[in-house]
């Protein structure tokens, strides 16, 4: 793996993020797993240092933002909107646990320093910024509080399906994978279950309607 001389750091700290996992997972999340990968690289230290200024967290944004880039990496738009939505975040989401597959020390690792609680916040972004991807990879464009809920419970059934994941020896991750259907499949149901009821009541009276019009009756 080479880095282009006239990259980006953005750029940088997505191409030498996964060097880095590859690493964390015998050194840790630490400046000498960063330098070895940047020597594998072969990039300046010193530029993978400003790169990733603020220590463990950065590198392991990186890596899970070039996860985000890399999981649409296997999908064609034609094979997606071939799929039903559900099939559509079963395949995107099982895409990122291959991705993840060959580092799931270096996750135990991550996970542990985002447990923390200075970088608990930064952990929950991260896992938006995953569900997000996902949604937005399955074609949503939801703008209204539907956004945010899709969202909300995805990560949920994310971060669960990790947890099965990190410690699952089944072939081909079996368990990992009925699991995750499991929970799409209650995605699902909750948001048809949803859908159902948000259209049996938009034509009934407004409540806040009907105060307003009480304290500021029409002449």
């Amino acid at each position: 793996m080479t880095i282009a001389a006239d990259a980006t750091l953005d750029e940088i700290r997505l191409a030498l993020a996964p060097l880095i996992a590859a690493n964390a997972a015998f050194d840790g999340w630490t400046a000498e797993a960063r330098d070895f990968a940047a020597d594998q690289a072969g990039l300046d230290r010193d530029i993978a240092r400003l790169a990733y200024d603020g220590g463990a967290v950065p590198m392991i944004d990186a890596w899970f933002a070039s996860i985000d880039a890399a999981m649409m990496e296997g999908f064609t738009r034609e094979a997606l909107a071939a799929m039903k939505v559900r099939e559509r975040i079963q395949a995107l989401v099982e895409a990122r646990l291959a991705l993840l597959h060959p580092n799931r020390d270096a996750l135990r690792r991550a996970l542990a320093i985002l447990a923390l609680p200075q970088n608990a916040p930064r952990g929950l972004g991260m896992g938006w910024r995953s569900a997000d991807a996902v949604w937005r990879g399955a074609g949503d464009t939801a703008t209204d509080y539907n956004h945010y809920t899709k969202r909300a419970i995805l990560g949920t059934v994310y971060a669960a399906t990790i947890t099965v994941f990190l410690d699952d020896e089944s072939e081909d991750y079996a368990e990992t994978r009925g699991f995750l259907a499991r929970r799409i499949a209650g995605i699902m149901r909750f948001e048809k279950a949803k859908s159902a009821f948000l259209e049996r009541t938009q034509n009934l009276p407004s409540l806040s309607r009907f105060v307003g019009r009480l304290r500021y009756p029409v002449a």
